[in-house]
């Protein structure tokens, strides 16, 4: 602990072991440290089943049908990650790909007029697509054909779109296109909505080590204070909760996870599959989420799935808000439901150096927990997040002939 640091990590949720392994490809001395026993904070999984029904506080134990306890591997924030996303980009060049495994979701889903359909995701699709009437397919096809060809520095593919200026709500009057076109277009196939990573480049890790007092000095970090000792740093990235008296709170975010015996209806008895459920849906402002995950993941025991469902909360009785959702997985063995804070920095943390991650949102994927990472690591270094600049300091690293 006594030590000098570029850079000291409190907690170990997603963005903060993301930036911690960025920070250390990038030549910082890191400490990484967390007050919990176990890696993920708020974003942690949990097993056995037993210590799940604990943490909820439901004092009956799972009942025999639920199978072997640590059979069970539950994500309190589960998120897919898009295959050509920022995530898998930032996973492949701090090289933690080599202790993963990916395995691909079977289906998206979207909700129109109470019932799901699949989300058609090629022309083929499309046309065979029970969301859409015969001539609405056609003009989808189109928008699609559109859109596959669209290359902004190819004015030939514009077709009268400006990409600087024309609205997306433009490009869909252009085509033609209705408002569950718009819906599952905009908030299912565009997404719209309104663990350890540095220890393999010589990062130091303390779990379960508590933090007793950040250190500040003429209105900077310079430290933080640990059963007796300081560990001393020049930049201090950390989540919202270590930091209370600095963070403001933005919304409340409500996530139900639920047991099942069954795969969800109307998905081809899917293993696995998101849901979105567009606002425009069910007179919300914000979507609600369903992401589902099984036994074929190893992380439930034979038979059962787990879903959860999530969306922002707008009003005094969030589980009605998420009750759309609840009703698509019905029957449900069991449910667990937490209410959670989302936090944002006061400030930008260029005077205090002091870098706090935003909360989890309500989404099935990790795109906005990936803009965070991007913008705290902008405000920390001065300059955008590079992703050829971040391959050439990992083939420092590991050596070219290794990627």
């Amino acid at each position: 602990m006594d030590e000098e640091y570029d850079v000291i990590v409190l907690g170990t949720g997603l963005t903060e072991c993301i930036l911690s392994g960025i920070m250390s490809v990038n030549g910082k001395k890191v400490l990484h440290m967390d007050r919990n026993p176990y890696y993920g904070g708020e974003s942690s999984s949990i097993t056995p089943l037993e210590e799940l029904y604990k943490r909820f506080g439901i004092s009956d134990s799972p009942p025999e049908s639920m199978g072997r306890g640590r059979d069970w591997n539950v994500d309190l924030i589960p998120k897919f990650l898009m295959a050509n996303g920022q995530l898998v980009k930032m996973l492949l060049y701090t090289e933690v790909t080599r202790y993963l495994d990916f395995k691909v979701v079977e289906g998206s889903f979207v909700y129109k007029g109470g019932k799901i359909y699949k989300v058609p995701s090629t022309e083929t699709e499309a046309l065979a697509s029970n969301l859409m009437g015969m001539f609405e397919k056609r003009r989808f096809r189109k928008f699609l054909v559109f859109v596959a060809n669209f290359d902004e520095n190819d004015p030939k593919t514009f077709e009268g779109v400006d990409p600087k200026l024309t609205t997306m709500g433009d490009v869909y009057k252009k085509f033609d296109l209705g408002q569950d076109v718009v819906d599952f277009t905009g908030h299912a196939l565009a997404l719209y909505r309104t663990d350890e990573l540095s220890a393999i480049y010589g990062g130091t890790y303390m779990l379960n080590k508590p933090v007793d007092e950040i250190v500040m000095e003429g209105g900077h970090v310079v430290g933080v204070k640990s059963e007796g000792e300081v560990a001393r740093c020049k930049q201090l990235i950390c989540d919202p909760s270590y930091i209370p008296d600095r963070v403001h709170k933005v919304g409340q975010v409500i996530r139900v996870i639920c047991v099942l015996s069954h795969p969800i209806k109307n998905t081809n008895d899917a293993n696995s599959c998101q849901i979105i459920i567009p606002q425009n849906q069910v007179n919300r402002k914000s979507d609600i989420y369903v992401c589902m995950i099984s036994y074929a993941h190893n992380v439930a025991a034979q038979g059962k799935y787990i879903a959860i469902a999530s969306t922002t909360v707008e009003t005094s009785d969030p589980e009605a808000e998420i009750e759309p959702a609840l009703e698509l997985l019905e029957p449900i063995d069991q449910k667990f439901v937490a209410i959670s804070d989302m936090y944002e920095l006061t400030d930008d943390g260029t005077e205090s150096q002091i870098f706090a991650s935003r909360s989890y949102d309500a989404t099935t994927h990790f795109e906005t927990t990936c803009n965070d990472i991007k913008d705290i690591y902008k405000r920390m270094t001065g300059s955008d997040f590079d992703f050829e600049n971040m391959k050439r300091k990992q083939n420092d690293v590991f050596g070219e002939d290794e990627q």
